[in-house]
């Protein structure tokens, strides 16, 4: 049975080869001979041979945007440590991994202490987003700088073009450890003033709210701008706890 579902399926096998249906072509021979042996209909079988199609494309598509997102991998929601972070409600993150505030262009900001989870779940939220289907852009806030100043010359026109301004999601995280100089600061405005309204972002940051504007150039006017648009339409994350890192190690030297 096997040797004859194979010549009969050549033709079929090369049909669907040169309509780009690549993933159906290598599930029809299992496919086919698993619907013979169970007398599956007709319809059934084509249903399972289309989702074979449908699922190898979407699992090429998340890995290509994994990629280019550049997001750091290992963290996702799946593998976070809720109950060593009793700070961060789950059914919250739950809400946000539904992906509802990316459509509306709304704005995550995380902040808290380092190793308590923040780009953890910065990153887990934007795996989520790509496996959603939304563009996803990922940036370390020394690398996001680095970007703006290059392109700091470039007619509105070609900078909307940047994945920092197109995505549909920015990650921005570790955003605070170092003060930004005046001109850092009013590329950090621009940034935001486009993306507001337009595109979600997520910040994580060591810095309460209270101190932007000392890490914002001193410029208070300039902070309370930023943060207008930033607190407008946000979820705000305040985490405090232990750290994840300290834990781990705490866990070696008991080893």
């Amino acid at each position: 049975m096997t040797a004859r579902v194979k010549l009969d399926i050549d033709a079929t096998r090369d049909k669907l080869a040169a309509l780009g249906l690549g993933y159906a072509v290598d599930a029809l021979e299992g496919l086919l001979a698993e619907a013979v042996r169970t007398e599956t209909p007709a319809h059934v079988f084509l249903d399972g041979l289309l989702e074979a199609e449908r699922s190898g494309r979407e699992e090429r598509r998340i890995k290509t945007m994994l990629k280019t997102a550049k997001i750091p991998t290992g963290q996702t929601l799946e593998n976070f440590d809720f109950a060593f972070q009793p700070a961060i409600e789950r059914s919250r993150i739950e809400t946000l991994a539904t992906g509802a505030w990316i459509r509306n262009a709304e704005v995550i900001l995380m902040q808290g202490p380092p190793g308590v989870g923040k780009s953890h779940l910065l990153c887990g939220l934007g795996i989520r987003a790509i496996q959603l289907g939304f563009s996803v852009q990922y940036f370390r806030f020394d690398e996001l700088l680095t970007a703006l100043k290059v392109d700091a010359h470039l007619p509105p026109a070609r900078l909307k073009k940047r994945k920092y301004m197109s995505s549909a999601l920015l990650l921005i995280d570790e955003m605070g450890y170092d003060p930004m100089t005046r001109e850092e600061a009013s590329l950090f405005f621009r940034l935001v003033s486009y993306r507001y309204g337009r595109g979600a972002m997520i910040i994580t940051t060591n810095k309460s709210i209270r101190d932007w504007t000392e890490l914002l150039a001193g410029d208070e006017v300039l902070a309370t701008a930023i943060l207008d648009r930033l607190l407008h339409r946000a979820h705000v994350l305040n985490i405090k706890g232990r750290s994840y890192r300290l834990r781990d190690l705490e866990d070696a030297f008991k080893a």
